[in-house]
């Protein structure tokens, strides 16, 4: 998603997420006292026919980096092998990113509890996969949103740093210094692996190689992240 984009919903956001009770059922970071940050990489359905960053991928692999991926239910539709794969990796953990990225508070009660619950139910039935773990479709929800999830004991799960790595206007520089100014204990951090992501896997590197030792933190799952606690780093 590009940056400018992201900036919008930013200030959109009052609109489209709520107060009180329910926003503090949102994640957005995990605890300050972790000295980890939640790599994320959103898997969005793309016009263009690749849709899937392998090398992205296997980078991670061969690094044993942990990492957690919002799957969407219509790009897990096309890309049946690479969920495969994704789902082999001890260290990778599956989430989902909603049916077929709809904007959830324009929908209705019915229409959200489908575009949240069939990606779910498509992990667990074609692949065999428990997906605990859900983020809205750009960022966007309200409270309706919230009880659904709630209601299907999901995790809603969202993020406190955004990369920009889909934004043409960035650099690979830009990016990892927005990265470095922004990161901190507990940081969850979106980028995506579905091929829009530019520079994405030598900002990964460059992340997981320099910025995060220099801070002494290190890669984690989400929930590797929300379960850890007070840790010396």
């Amino acid at each position: 998603m590009p940056l400018r984009y992201l900036l919008i919903l930013a200030v959109l956001a009052p609109f489209f997420q709520p107060g009180g009770r329910a926003s503090a059922q949102v994640v957005m970071s995990g605890p300050r006292t972790c000295p980890g940050v939640a790599l994320t990489f959103d898997l969005c359905p793309v016009r263009h026919p690749v849709g899937y960053d392998a090398a992205l991928v296997d980078d991670l692999k061969t690094r044993s980096i942990p990492a957690t991926f919002f799957i969407s239910g219509r790009w897990a539709e096309r890309h049946e092998q690479a969920v495969q794969v994704l789902r082999t990796v001890p260290f990778f953990e599956l989430g989902t990113h909603g049916e077929a990225h709809a904007h959830l508070p324009m929908l209705d009660e019915a229409g959200q509890r489908q575009e949240i619950l069939r990606a779910v139910s498509l992990l667990q039935h074609r692949f065999g996969v428990a997906a605990p773990l859900f983020r809205p479709p750009y960022g966007e929800y309200d409270d309706i949103t919230v009880q659904i999830v709630k209601a299907l004991k999901l995790q809603f799960i969202l993020w406190d740093v955004v990369s920009g790595d889909p934004d043409p206007a960035l650099s690979a520089t830009e990016v990892l210094e927005r990265l470095s100014r922004r990161i901190r204990p507990g940081s969850i951090v979106v980028l995506h692996a579905n091929g829009k992501g530019r520079h994405t896997r030598q900002i990964v590197q460059a992340l997981t190689e320099s910025i995060l030792p220099h801070k002494r933190l290190r890669p984690m799952t989400v929930s590797a992240l929300l379960a850890c606690r007070n840790e010396t780093r």
